[in-house]
């Protein structure tokens, strides 16, 4: 097979090495198991640096999917409760894993329960988002779960539809021509008062 992709026949392979010499390119086995085997005129050099080229750009496509770490405690309170679940929810979103750690302090590790029953409210309010890759489990002083994104059905946050220019929702927006009808009987009211003075 020549570079161009022109079918050449079943060459043997002196003349076929001959060929090569002629035009300055390598004779690449490119299907050894064929009968008879193919072979391909080309410049090897050349052809192993596009493929390079072509993983390299292929990898810059690629989602690098990171794993992030989110601490909890088992008395970490609501408010920071629902900062950390915020934080979670977008690298899940994001496309990355996330890693939930629970570390216990001192006589904390006597009450564990406490611990599994937060990371279960974590699993429940992450349904939407994300799929649990390693449930909860116990190293050393800590407890960790491991939640990937999931793949297909994960809510997209919608912006809210912006209304034409000037629009007001229909409880705010005064009826029409009200506000013209005030300023009217207030520049009456005034011309009024005027000409009752200056009399």
């Amino acid at each position: 097979m020549a570079e161009d992709g022109e079918q050449l026949g079943i060459v043997p392979i002196r003349d076929a090495l001959r060929l090569a010499e002629e035009r300055e390119v390598d004779l690449v086995e490119i299907a050894p198991l064929a009968k008879p085997p193919v072979c391909k005129l080309m410049d090897y050099g050349k052809f192993k640096y596009r493929e390079a080229k072509k993983a390299h750009e292929a990898k810059l496509k690629q989602k690098q999917i990171q794993v992030k770490e989110v601490k909890f405690r088992p008395g970490t309170d609501e408010g920071d409760y629902k900062i950390k679940l915020r934080n979670l929810t977008r690298f899940l979103e994001e496309g990355d894993k996330t890693k939930v750690t629970l570390r216990f302090r001192g006589r904390e590790m006597a009450h564990q329960e406490f611990g599994i029953r937060l990371l279960e409210r974590v699993k429940a309010d992450l349904e939407p988002y994300g799929i649990v890759e390693q449930f909860p489990r116990m190293e050393g002083r800590q407890l960790v779960m491991v939640l990937g994104p999931k793949k297909t059905g994960v809510p997209v946050k919608k912006k809210a539809a912006a209304k034409p220019a000037g629009e007001k929702p229909a409880a705010d927006k005064p009826a029409p021509g009200k506000a013209g009808e005030k300023a009217a009987e207030a520049a009456v009211v005034t011309a009024t008062e005027k000409s009752a003075t200056s009399q």
